[in-house]
């Protein structure tokens, strides 16, 4: 078996969209072909997603914000001071780019929705352009970021709440 810990990091970007309450939204992940519909908690984030060669990381996020979710309506308000990283389990490697990366190392983008919550679309993401990758949305409070994703996730989003903290009211 490989080590992957001489594997690299695959670059990433992420958007923390707050609406006027200062809640942030998240995506639940939609199950992959064959994968049981999951309950509880967990299958929640927010859009994020690989930045492309050469792609500016505050343009890859607002990128990812739209083919995830269709939002165009945002303000830019913080960008976090450090990129974050995650190692995937060994029971996530397998097609695409988890062969090929131990994990992923991110940038985090806050932006503020100032549009209408009709705008967000994540069943026909980019006005269908996209392949849907959530099946739910919803607002949810900054805090309670952490406990909302997948655990191997959770302590970049601890970083991202301590890095967008201020933004609350």
């Amino acid at each position: 078996m490989n080590d992957r810990s001489k594997l690299p990091y695959r670059p990433c970007a992420g958007a923390a969209l707050f609406n006027a309450a200062g809640e942030v939204l998240l995506g639940r992940r939609k199950p992959k072909p064959g994968q049981a519909e999951r309950s509880g908690s967990f299958e929640w984030q927010m859009p994020q997603g690989g930045i492309d060669e050469g792609e500016d990381p505050r343009d890859a996020a607002i990128r990812e914000l739209y083919e995830e979710t269709s939002v165009r309506s945002i303000e830019f308000l913080a960008e976090a001071p450090e990129w974050y990283a995650y190692d995937l389990p060994e029971e996530m490697v397998g097609s695409g780019w988890t062969q090929h990366y131990r994990g992923q190392i991110q940038k985090w983008f806050a932006f503020r929705f100032t549009g209408q919550e009709s705008e967000i679309d994540v069943d026909h993401p980019g006005e269908g352009r996209f392949k849907a990758e959530f099946d739910q949305w919803r607002w949810q409070p900054l805090e309670a970021l952490p406990d909302l994703v997948i655990p191997f996730k959770a302590g970049v989003y601890r970083n991202v709440v301590d890095a967008f903290r201020f933004l609350v009211r």
